[in-house]
């Protein structure tokens, strides 16, 4: 198939505004890559933990600060992003992370002591913080309301991937306990993902932002086949941009309507984290050996979750823009709520028998079918989407900054609680966290499927509910 057929392929049902071109969709799958590198780095840990533990006599405690590093440098990367993006521009932004995931990646693989793996760790972790908040981002502003949808949630499809590859190659690894492998390789796609970033053109909203109509104009229509759309946006752009006000923290402080936006992509983000599914993605091997797996059945179960992750992740880019955001997030949560509820029991019975540990992966690659659907790449698409431009990096900032507190929190302290509460016990306030999203679902988020983000701005502002946002 041609670039210029894969941008046919993109048109909206309803035939509404002309299709990205095949250059925008290109530019959007290079800057999807960050979320490639996320995957892989967020996954690899969950096979080499339990050799670097050995190897560097690391108890539990020790084991959660060295997942957990990751984490609390992805929050500050997150803080930093904002301004990062700001004023460098995103594509700049992702570069700069490209170049601390191949740091990192080295740093990690040739670490003498533990103290600098979680220095290796923690530039992961900075380089993932960045990449979280400017990927989503730079894709939301390249691309058609149409098909903005699928084109962020295939960021979520390469993170998926990432995990997913991740957990193949420690599988194949672990026969031979080459942890330093499993890190190292982790550099190759990020020197790719360098190089990618390198070619990548600025967002024409930012240039705008910059005062640079000229080169975003330029921009835009390199992005668009049809030259009318594109004057139509960069018109569209610059109206938003007269509007009085100020910009980010200040914006914050000043306008009621654009807080309610940012405390609902926080929310997003904390109902994203608190499904329990990084727990699940980071400590998976220990799970299945919790319910009586072997060593090796555990690391290959989990490079199943991460297979199950990647092919559902694919339905929800199928049906994001067709469907709509809510009845997939709804969804979502409805089936991790089940699924946890049945991990839950299985544990409470024991999980000894054969048929019980069948029970137990079912309920598992249940649940990450579930979050791959919906709250995976949706949460990622609504928050790059409900925020204002002139409000946009410091909203985005907020919530992903959340997204990474919330998950280093958790991922401190899920050995410990799952030893505290016991394995049953953990698993069912993971499912009453998903029976309520249910419910903040269909009290607060809009649906956005084919709403420009002019449009979304205009309701916001104009001080309508969240829910009504979007159509």
């Amino acid at each position: 198939m041609s670039l210029d057929q894969s941008a046919g392929l993109v048109r909206s049902d309803d035939g509404v505004g002309a299709a990205s071109s095949a250059r925008a969709i290109v530019v959007g799958i290079l800057a999807a890559l960050a979320g490639l590198m996320f995957g892989l780095d967020t996954g690899v840990i969950a096979g080499a933990l339990g050799f670097i533990g050995d190897e560097f006599h690391a108890g539990a405690r020790m084991q959660e600060w060295i997942v957990s590093s990751m984490m609390a440098a992805a929050a500050l990367g997150s803080m930093a992003a904002g301004r990062i993006s700001f004023h460098f521009g995103r594509r700049r932004a992702l570069l700069g992370a490209s170049l601390l995931f191949l740091a990192g990646s080295v740093a990690c693989a040739l670490a003498p002591s533990i103290s600098v793996l979680i220095a290796g760790r923690v530039l992961l972790g900075l380089a993932v913080g960045i990449a979280a908040f400017a990927a989503p981002l730079y894709i939301s502003e390249i691309t058609v309301e149409a098909v903005r949808g699928a084109m962020v949630s295939f960021y979520q499809l390469m993170v998926t991937l990432g995990i997913f590859l991740a957990y193949v190659t420690d599988s194949l690894l672990s026969y031979g306990a080459h942890w330093r492998w499993m890190l190292g390789l982790m550099a190759v796609p990020a020197a790719l993902f360098c190089l990618g970033c390198a070619v990548l053109p600025d967002s024409p909203r930012w240039l705008m932002m910059r005062g640079d109509s000229k080169r975003a104009r330029q921009v835009m229509l390199h992005l668009r086949r049809d030259p009318t759309e594109a004057d139509a946006e960069i018109r569209d752009i610059a109206q938003e941009l007269r509007k009085p006000g100020g910009n980010g923290g200040a914006l914050f402080w000043t306008n009621a309507n654009f807080r309610r936006s940012v405390m609902l992509g926080v929310a997003l983000q904390i109902m994203q984290q608190l499904t329990g599914i990084n727990v699940l993605m980071y400590y998976a091997p220990k799970i299945f050996q919790a319910a009586h797996f072997g060593v090796s059945a555990s690391t290959w179960a989990t490079a199943l979750l991460g297979l199950i992750n990647m092919a559902s992740t694919g339905f929800a880019i199928a049906f994001i823009d067709r469907w709509g955001r809510r009845p997939l997030l709804i969804l979502s949560c409805a089936i991790m709520t089940a699924a946890m509820l049945g991990a839950g029991g299985l544990m409470m019975l024991g999980g000894d028998s054969l048929a019980q540990q069948i029970g137990m992966v079912a309920a598992l690659l249940t649940f990450v079918a579930g979050f791959a659907i919906g709250a995976g790449p949706l949460v990622w698409t609504l928050c790059a989407e409900i925020q204002p431009l002139r409000g946009r990096d410091f909203g985005i900032a907020c919530s992903t900054f959340t997204n990474w507190a919330a998950n280093w929190l958790i991922s401190n302290v899920f050995l410990t609680m799952m030893a505290a509460l016991g394995e049953a016990v953990t698993f069912g306030l993971f499912a009453l966290m998903n029976g309520l999203f249910v419910i903040i679902t269909l009290l607060y988020v809009p649906e956005t499927r084919g709403v420009s983000l002019e449009e979304i701005e205009g309701r916001l502002m104009s001080g309508r509910r969240l829910r009504d946002l979007g159509r």
